[in-house]
């Protein structure tokens, strides 16, 4: 059954009556990240207001492919669980150029993770779930059809002006987050542009609906049969609803394949039958943009407004609320006077590193898929045709490589080289099973000193965890080493290692990283 679109109900809001007193974040856009920022100041119990000109969550399925980091913040925000029930779980994807199977991947060959490599759900389900939790915490206060039309910044707080069906009003916020879409008002109204390529290529996405027993994989094409000398990618999603992305080519007219009447034959030959309802449709061009800083005085930016790359890789949505969880216990620190806003530098030299390490996958994506005539054309040719027969070229094809979070250049932190390289600083704590619990759950909210094989010694501000080594403990913390310590940030990434420390080394590292110089 198609979904329903059923419209949210718009209130009032206080400030046109009195003025509001000044909050301490305002959050523009009540898309994912929006609500996924609000609920995780929420968790910190920081308390903001969220405005969206709409009153329904995004029309069509959008941002599908949540990757396993996604679905871990996911659940610290309360939803993880109603995601994965409600999705499509894979992690197996395959390769084909023409009608072979060239290779295929598993994204998460071990076993050992609360969360799947990736689950495929439209983004509209996710949206439904952010907004219920956002509407039963007393923290967030959540304002359909109040549009933002304008912009002050002053020393201490910046000032908006909104737009509603019953009048105009103002409200002042500590900080603003622009987590407006790629076409950001915010953005627009600061004057702020994009850096970055605008690849000529368009493609076009087709959600469907139809019975099918296709498997819970990830196909990919290069110069299928149905689609000649062009790509293409095929995923399955709930509801019966499968998504298929076509390359186009730059020379074609992008109103011309918007018609039904151009899509249906497409997707009809690509499928080899007619079965089908035609549920959304989009066309889109690869671009690879972003802005310069993220963080402007008290305005900062945060998902597609910050940065866009192309849907291929699974990089947008995924990429955005990795942005949510290096930013929520920064800000939070700060609005609450715990840290000085020089905290907030970091969340801008993380997410730009993180942002700039997807842009570069984004463009060797498209250049793989794209090949220019020449050498390009027949580099990524005899790559295709190695990548059937040897291991060493498979890493090669890009053929959309897939969201991974990236890890932080912590280069200066406190790192023993003995220790597993999957845990070193700024890389995200990989999950575990203790018993009837996992370790990420008990990582999540604030800083924690984790001991493994070793008491943990007692730090003013950490939290302590002292665990017996488990197999995948060991394995994925230990190595071949005796013990080790790990002092991990609020938001589960590792910012420090130890095989043995006393707790003034490590009181000294918790207090460079709060006040924002680690």
């Amino acid at each position: 059954m198609p979904y329903d679109y059923k419209p949210f109900d718009y209130v009032a809001p206080k400030g046109l009556s009195a003025p509001e007193p000044r909050h301490k974040v305002i959050v523009v856009g009540a898309g994912p990240i929006g609500l996924a920022a609000a609920l995780e100041l929420a968790n910190y119990g920081v308390a903001s207001v969220v405005l969206d000109d709409n009153n329904v969550v995004s029309v069509g399925s959008r941002a599908i492919c949540w990757s396993k980091r996604s679905l871990e913040i996911l659940d610290r925000l309360g939803v993880g669980d109603a995601c994965v029930q409600k999705g499509v779980t894979w992690k197996v994807g395959r390769t084909h150029h023409g009608a072979r199977e060239v290779f295929n991947f598993d994204l998460l060959p071990e076993d050992g993770h609360k969360m799947p490599a990736f689950v495929n759900l439209q983004q509209y389900y996710v949206e439904e779930y952010l907004v219920a939790a956002a509407q039963a915490n007393p923290l967030v206060d959540l304002r359909f059809k109040n549009k933002v039309t304008s912009l002050e910044q002053a020393a201490d707080h910046a000032t908006v002006s909104i737009e509603t069906p019953d009048g105009d009003y103002t409200l002042e916020g500590e900080y603003v987050l622009a987590c407006d879409g790629a076409r950001s008002p915010i953005r627009q109204m600061m004057g702020l542009e994009f850096e970055g390529v605008l690849f000529e290529e368009r493609f076009l996405i087709a959600d469907i609906e139809m019975q099918a027993d296709f498997p819970s994989e990830r196909w990919f094409w290069f110069e299928p049969d149905f689609h000649e000398g062009q790509s293409a990618l095929l995923h399955k999603q709930p509801d019966n609803i499968y998504r298929i992305d076509l390359q186009l080519g730059w020379d074609t007219d992008p109103e011309e394949e918007r018609k039904p009447e151009r899509i249906i034959p497409r997707i009809e030959k690509a499928l080899g039958h007619s079965n089908f309802k035609l549920d959304w449709t989009s066309i889109y061009t690869f671009q690879c943009r972003r802005l310069k800083n993220f963080v402007h005085d008290r305005v900062i930016f945060v998902g597609d407004s910050a940065h866009v790359v192309s849907p291929f890789g699974a990089r947008g949505g995924n990429g955005g609320l990795q942005d949510v969880d290096a930013l929520g216990w920064r800000l939070a620190r700060v609005v609450k006077g715990e840290s000085t806003p020089a905290l907030l530098a970091r969340y801008d030299a993380e997410r730009t590193f993180g942002s700039d390490e997807n842009i570069a996958n984004s463009s060797r994506t498209t250049r793989f898929m794209s090949p220019r005539p020449g050498a390009e054309r027949w580099f990524r040719d005899a790559v295709l045709a190695l990548s059937e027969h040897a291991d060493f070229a498979r890493p090669m094809v890009n053929s959309g490589r897939l969201s991974l979070p990236c890890r932080y250049p912590l280069d200066q932190a406190p790192d023993d080289a003995a220790l597993p390289s999957g845990t070193r600083p700024g890389a995200v704590a990989p999950d575990a099973p203790l018993g009837n619990e996992w370790l990420l759950d008990r990582l999540a909210g604030g800083f924690t000193l984790l001991g493994l094989g070793a008491e943990a010694p007692e730090v003013a501000g950490l939290r302590r965890m002292t665990l017996d080594p488990t197999p995948e403990l060991r394995a994925r913390y230990l190595g071949d080493a005796p013990s080790a310590l790990y002092l991990i940030r609020p938001d589960q990434v590792v910012a420090a290692r130890w095989q043995k420390a006393g707790a003034e080394q490590i009181a000294a590292q918790l207090a460079a990283i709060e006040e924002g110089s680690a």
